[in-house]
């Protein structure tokens, strides 16, 4: 996949959850909050629409119903602002917002296990095992990660104001990655042994664009994949 279906996946993904709040899966319409989730899509991703006037509109609406209608909307609204300038500098921008992204937050990852790690002796005492109870939230840690890392790129991209190429090229900083090393031994054993049936490489599929091992990063390092962001996997 390249940058701009990793864009999509993730903003789909991140537009899926939001609806799920406020319209919970199996709920009856008297369960909806409506009102909520018009609010939410239009203060996080500038996305106003009328979902009050469909569903009063046709009666038989189901929420199946709704959320394509919004993931369109989201896919337009979007394509409308890469239409504004250049594709190739667009995706390029895409690109350093999702990497910068990444940077932040893995260095706070890092930190939460490390934290985890020193504390995690103590869960001893409440008889349980300290070495399963550390896959196991490093697991957790992992997952809530990604999800930080796709709603703070879909939010940012679907609410960026830019409406010139010189614009672009200036809000277009390379981030420094060079000094950040996208691994962590004892996270590593977690990601294998907490969920030894899930694949714990897919959800880096939803992140960034797919390259083998031996391509150049899509990053533009001009390092190999395997030894620059492959690592995550």
């Amino acid at each position: 996949a390249d940058i701009a279906e990793t864009i999509t996946a993730m903003r789909e993904g991140v537009l899926h959850d939001l609806f799920r709040i406020y319209v919970p899966v199996d709920s009856v319409e008297e369960q909806w909050d409506i009102p909520a989730l018009e609010l939410a899509l239009e203060s996080e991703y500038q996305l106003k629409l009328p979902v009050a006037e469909w569903v009063k509109a046709e009666p038989n609406l189901a929420d199946e119903d709704i959320l394509p209608r919004i993931l369109e909307a989201g896919a337009q609204a979007y394509a409308d602002k890469v239409a504004l300038v250049d594709i190739n500098a667009w995706r390029g921008f895409e690109r350093n917002v999702m990497l910068q992204s990444l940077d932040t937050h893995w260095r706070e990852h890092l930190s939460a296990l490390d934290h985890l790690r020193q504390g995690i002796h103590l869960r001893g005492y409440a008889q349980k095992n300290p070495k399963q109870e550390y896959k196991r939230e490093a697991f957790e840690l992992f997952e809530s990660l990604l999800q930080v890392v796709r709603t703070e790129v879909t939010k940012l991209l679907m609410t960026v104001q830019i409406r010139s190429e010189a614009q672009l090229e200036e809000a277009e900083a390379p981030p420094e990655l060079e000094n950040v090393q996208y691994h962590h031994a004892d996270y590593d054993e977690a990601l294998a042994i907490a969920n030894p049936d899930r694949d714990t490489a897919q959800p880096q599929v939803n992140l960034a664009p797919k390259a083998g091992r031996n391509d150049p990063c899509p990053c533009g390092s001009g390092k190999k994949y395997k030894h620059c962001h492959g690592k995550l996997s």
